[in-house]
């Protein structure tokens, strides 16, 4: 449980997540119609109602007979098979000797032998009643709409939304792209980037806020994300060392209990965890970009994750291109491009331009590259664990000329972008 009077001054990356889950509660469900069903989270195993096929019927075009009588009905795909008959030959190896007046084959000659049941989807080979179906915690699949659909299922309990509030602090934040930046002013990329990690996260954006660097702006957003019904509220900026990182502060005003502020991370190692007045959760992101996407991804979409029910995700597994050296004893997400090798394995590409600000590189990147706190050089096909950039986006794997060539072009962006 989270103490308010002993909060952590950082912890590894693992005791820091470790709190944070603590502290997640799964969300109750609710009824979905199927029409509304995709990419909602299953709340509770599904099982099977009825039988699927329900009936047995023809897996070809063809003919339906009984083995050793030499009478036939035609019969199409997928067609019920009458109980008198037990199975079917398929119309190229056959020949019709007589038809009904309408047209029909009523006498064939087999052209090899016949088996029983043959050409014959028996009803419930697919799916028997009782039948669990998909698991809990799955995020609904076309696929599973199909099933869902064909046994009748509907609608399906699934984990309500999490809902989520964005607050950004600073006053030099401009939310308005059509309006002219003053000096000293830069615009707000990361409010509009954390609404869709949490769109794409499967939560939903219920409010979001720029205030600027005072403490009674902040406190009235963290009323509003209360009013909003927020489960979890995230906030960017003011969480540092500096004269105007208020944030800390604030949030004692407001009564919230501080688990841990700054984890043995880089970049974002100025992240804040504490709990709000009915039991919200808040993080308090740093404000630099990479910073920021950092503490969403690998701890904002953890919670969110267990909110809904979801296991825990399990890395991939890469070996590194080049050999990669810390300078502090401290985890490192990297930038990445994943790739597959010509043996056919992963190998992960650690983009240039790590710098927290640096958003151009996490542009390029497909896949997040974590090194441990205690690895301070990985050589040169060491294995480093990889993760897709959000936790329902796998790492859109390239091929190796491809991956050399977009990191080519990334350093070229780079070095124009600097002016060399």
């Amino acid at each position: 449980m989270i103490s308010p009077r002993l909060p952590l001054t950082m912890p590894g990356c693992e005791e820091a997540l470790d709190i944070v889950l603590d502290h997640a509660t799964r969300l109750e469900s609710e009824w979905c119609p199927l029409d509304q069903a995709l990419g909602r989270v299953l709340h509770d195993d599904v099982h099977a109602g009825a039988c699927l096929p329900p009936f047995d019927n023809a897996a070809m075009d063809g003919f339906a007979l009984r083995v050793g009588d030499g009478s036939a009905i035609e019969i199409m795909t997928g067609a019920c098979v009458p109980a008198s008959l037990d199975a079917v030959v398929p119309v190229e190896q056959a020949i019709v000797l007589a038809r009904h007046a309408d047209g029909s084959a009523c006498r064939i000659r087999l052209l090899g032998d016949v088996a029983v049941h043959q050409h014959i989807r028996r009803t419930g080979t697919d799916v028997a009643p009782g039948t669990r179906i998909v698991r809990a915690g799955e995020p609904v699949q076309p696929q599973h709409l199909m099933l869902f659909a064909a046994l009748g299922a509907t609608p399906v309990a699934v984990t309500r939304t999490p809902r989520v509030a964005v607050i950004c602090t600073g006053r030099e934040l401009v939310d308005d792209p059509s309006r002219a930046l003053q000096p000293g002013q830069i615009r707000n990329g990361n409010g509009p980037f954390l609404a869709a990690c949490i769109a794409a996260a499967g939560a939903q954006c219920v409010y979001r806020a720029t205030v600027g660097d005072d403490a009674d702006s902040f406190i009235a957003a963290l009323e509003a994300a209360r009013q909003a019904r927020a489960d979890v509220v995230l906030s960017t900026g003011a969480v540092s060392m500096g004269a105007h990182d208020f944030v800390p502060e604030a949030l004692r005003r407001a009564g919230a209990d501080i688990a841990f502020h700054k984890v043995r991370m880089r970049p974002g190692k100025p992240l804040l965890f504490a709990r709000l007045a009915e039991g919200m959760a808040f993080f308090g992101l740093p404000g630099n970009p990479v910073a920021a996407a950092v503490g969403m991804r690998f701890f904002v979409e953890p919670m969110l994750r267990a909110m809904l029910g979801m296991p825990a995700q399990r890395a991939l597994q890469a070996t590194l291109a080049e050999t990669f050296e810390k300078r502090a004893p401290m985890t490192f997400f990297l930038k990445a491009r994943l790739c597959a090798d010509a043996s056919g394995g992963l190998r992960a590409e650690v983009l240039p331009g790590q710098e927290s600000f640096r958003v151009l590189p996490l542009a390029a990147a497909n896949a997040w590259a974590v090194v441990p706190e205690a690895a301070m050089r990985l050589e040169r096909g060491a294995t480093v664990a990889v993760h897709g950039l959000g936790h329902l986006q796998p790492p859109a794997i390239d091929s190796d000329s491809r991956v050399r060539a977009a990191v080519d072009r990334h350093a070229h962006a780079l070095c124009v972008a600097a002016g060399n």
